[in-house]
């Protein structure tokens, strides 16, 4: 199993002398039956993998539970509020500053966090050197590269882009029962208000049948091509 945790010791982050780290956030929320409540950040960790591979970056522990609530119907699902997350993240870039790194990449696997933008934003405007990565262009990159056949608003949750990145990269989280989970919900226009039960029995939205291995590894490179420009721009000056 990959290490959902970097394993570096000191002397190795002495040795790869990183300006820049990179948080992972994901989630502690329920997808469907054959992915696990930490999907979001086991998928955050494999790519933080893959970008830590290709480039000089400080790879720090995920953060495991996030603004979750759209998705409290469902058991097992926890969540901490947007202003717990802004704090977090921002006594996090405190004290990678205070040891000498010069910027912070925040992975977002969650797309209930919609206070991460903000925080980068509120950020660079202080003067601090932070990005939010990956964006939705950058995903969008990644589907076309794969071959997917949804698109982000079909695939939402636990769909083709989730299953696969997971049998990828872990493909041990994953269970029986994907192959038959595809659920459709495309006009989710009150989501905000009554949340995902609204819209889902099982939790699903997408097509996870269409999942693969091979797809999920595509993913993953392309979004590690498209990182290399967010490096440039934040070692500017």
């Amino acid at each position: 199993m990959n290490h959902l945790l970097p394993t570096a010791t000191t002397s190795d982050e002495k040795n790869r002398d990183a300006k820049c780290a990179i948080l992972p956030v994901g989630s502690f929320e329920q997808h469907g039956d054959y992915l696990p409540l930490a999907t979001d950040t086991a998928i955050a960790a494999a790519i933080a993998r893959e970008l830590c591979t290709a480039y000089p970056l400080l790879q720090l522990p995920p953060v495991t539970i996030s603004c979750s609530h759209e998705h409290s119907a469902w058991p097992g699902t926890v969540s901490i509020s947007p202003s717990t997350l802004h704090s977090l993240v921002s006594d996090i870039y405190r004290s990678i500053a205070d040891s000498g790194l010069t910027a912070l990449v925040i992975l977002n696997c969650h797309g209930g966090n919609y206070v991460l933008a903000n925080i980068v934003q509120e950020g660079n405007a202080q003067g601090k050197k932070m990005a939010l990565f990956p964006s939705a262009a950058d995903w969008a990159d990644a589907r076309q590269s794969a071959g997917l056949v949804t698109t982000s608003h079909q695939d939402m949750h636990a769909g083709e882009l989730e299953t696969s990145i997971l049998l990828h990269a872990n493909p041990e989280l994953v269970r029986d029962g994907y192959h038959t989970a595809d659920w459709a919900a495309d006009d989710r226009r009150h989501l905000l208000t009554t949340g995902m039960g609204e819209y889902t029995r099982s939790g699903v939205i997408g097509r996870p049948s269409l999942a693969s291995a091979d797809k999920g590894k595509v993913l993953l490179a392309s979004l590690a091509g498209n990182f290399a420009s967010v490096l440039e721009i934040l070692q500017r000056g």
